[in-house]
Order: C-alpha cells, then sequence, then structure tokens
C-alpha cells in the first residue's frame, strides 16, 4: 500500500496549524467489515487506519510498557506525516501524591517512545475522575515532565475528569508551563476548553449507533469549525472555558480524536470530519 504524500493529507492552510483527526487505538473487532475491510488481515490493520486517519491516540502504553521494536514497527509501517499521541503510564497518573512520580515519568519516556521519532505526538496524561485538585502538588507533577528528551521536544496534556479542576487557577497553572488541558467533549466529564498551550487537544465523546457516522451531520460541521477555529489561533465562543482567554496565537496544531461513545461508528465519524476539512481547504 502506497504511502500518501504529506501534500496531500496535511489539514492546514494559510497561518493555520495542522488538524489531525483520529480514533483511540486500531484493534477492535467490531470494526473488522465495518471500517476494516472483510479480507484484511489484522496485522494490516494499523497501515490501513493510518490511511484512513490522520493520528491515533495509543491506549496501551496507559496499562503497560511496550517494547521499543514495537515502536519502531508502528513508526515504520505508518505515512511520513502520520502522528501518534500517547496515553502515559497510568502509574505516573494513579497515585496520591503526584509530586512523587518522577521515576514513574522517566521510566515511561525510556520505555522506547522514542522510536516513533518524528511521529511521536502529545503525551496525554490520563487522571481518576476521583483524582481532585490540589495546586501545590499538581504544579510539583507539571514540574516534572520534561520539555525535551534526547533532544526531541515533548508535548504534554493533562486529562483531568473531576469538577475541582474547573478552576481559574487550575488553568493558570497549565499556561505557566504550556501545557494543555484536553478538552472534553460531548461527555459526561467537566468541560474545560481553555486554551493553554501552543496546542489543542480534544477528546470527542459523543457518538451513537444513529446516524451512520456517529454524530449528525450539524455536529461534525461544529467540530470542524471548532477545530479551524483553534487552528487559526483562536478559541471557539461556544465551548465551556473557566479561565481567562488567551491570548491570540497566530496558529496551534489540533489533535483531535473520536474517543468513547458507540465506538463502532468512531472511524467513520473521524473520517466524515476529514472529508469535511478537504471539502474546506
Amino acid at each position: 500500500m502506497a504511502t500518501k504524500k504529506k501534500s496531500e493529507r496535511s489539514e492546514k492552510s494559510g497561518s493555520a496549524g495542522r488538524i489531525l483527526i483520529g480514533v483511540g487505538g486500531w484493534n477492535f473487532e467490531p470494526w473488522r467489515g465495518t471500517f476494516y475491510p472483510d479480507d484484511l488481515a489484522q496485522k494490516r490493520e494499523l497501515e490501513y487506519a493510518s490511511r484512513a486517519l490522520t493520528s491515533i491516540e495509543v491506549n496501551g502504553t496507559f496499562y503497560g510498557s511496550q517494547k521499543p521494536a514495537t515502536f519502531a514497527k508502528w513508526h515504520d509501517e505508518t505515512p511520513d506525516d502520520f502522528v501518534f499521541s500517547l496515553k502515559a503510564s497510568r502509574y505516573s497518573t494513579h497515585r496520591r501524591v503526584l509530586a512523587e512520580a518522577g521515576e514513574s515519568i522517566e521510566r515511561f519516556f525510556a520505555s522506547g517512545v522514542l522510536e516513533l521519532k518524528d511521529k511521536l505526538g502529545p503525551i496525554n496524561w490520563q487522571f481518576a475522575p476521583t483524582k481532585q485538585f490540589d495546586p501545590e502538588d499538581f504544579e510539583n507533577f507539571l514540574k516534572l515532565l520534561p520539555q525535551e528528551v534526547q533532544g526531541r521536544a515533548i508535548r504534554h496534556a493533562v486529562e483531568v475528569r473531576h469538577e475541582s479542576f474547573a478552576d481559574p487557577a487550575f488553568v493558570a497553572l497549565l499556561r505557566k508551563y504550556g501545557v494543555a488541558v484536553v478538552a472534553a467533549g460531548d461527555s459526561k466529564y467537566p468541560q474545560i476548553a481553555d486554551v493553554t498551550a501552543p496546542f489543542v487537544y480534544a477528546r470527542i465523546m459523543g457518538t451513537t449507533e444513529k446516524p451512520a457516522k456517529g454524530y449528525p451531520k450539524a455536529a461534525l460541521d461544529r467540530w470542524v469549525a471548532r477545530a479551524k477555529e483553534w487552528a487559526a489561533g483562536g478559541a471557539p465562543d461556544d465551548l465551556q472555558t473557566v479561565g481567562e482567554p488567551p491570548a491570540k496565537a497566530s496558529a496551534r496544531d489540533v489533535y483531535l480524536y473520536v474517543i468513547s461513545g458507540h465506538k463502532a461508528v468512531n472511524p467513520l465519524a473521524a473520517m466524515a470530519l476529514i472529508e469535511r476539512l478537504k471539502r474546506e481547504s
């Protein structure tokens, strides 16, 4: 299967940043025969998915380490401009004292993730829904996140899911350290869509069995408009924020993942968003 050229896949125009859209993982049995062709070998699913989508969030790294050879294989199977976002180890985030996560964070970055090279996107540090905002401890955690590893710049996003984080002090902390907050779309979790970093990370969770592409046309159009506004340096005015508006930026990259909801249709929803971006570019 031929690798698509970067110029054919980049979703950006003018001074806007790239908009990368995908799903969580690529091994899901209900996708076989719907997203994946019936006759596609399972070992070629990443190859196929990475040509239909522009990014994937890897969930397996949350539960355990992968081998360096595995990251290298993922790199080699995907197009040149494809991007993987990785969920960081739960041993770093699911602890009482976040300031004690330093060793776990170091182990995560030493596990082989840099074998993804230029395809390594943001790291999503996901916290338990019961984890509450402790300003001092959370800042100590942010201090532990490396800005670069072995000369490679690292982007960080935090996914917080307790209402106590809906606090202007939390937003100010993230801006201080240049860390993005994961914008939770169409979900039961608190929506904190403040722009706090030079990029935006959104996870939308509202797909349903009907319509066929997971979202109604109007909802797909709204998410495309929001992504374009973020990429152009602005901020959508129809999402909930808790802090001061960000300064206008020249451009931002946007990572948008269709997650949870009715998972069987998530790839179709992601592809529908990508197609809309192509039509409007």
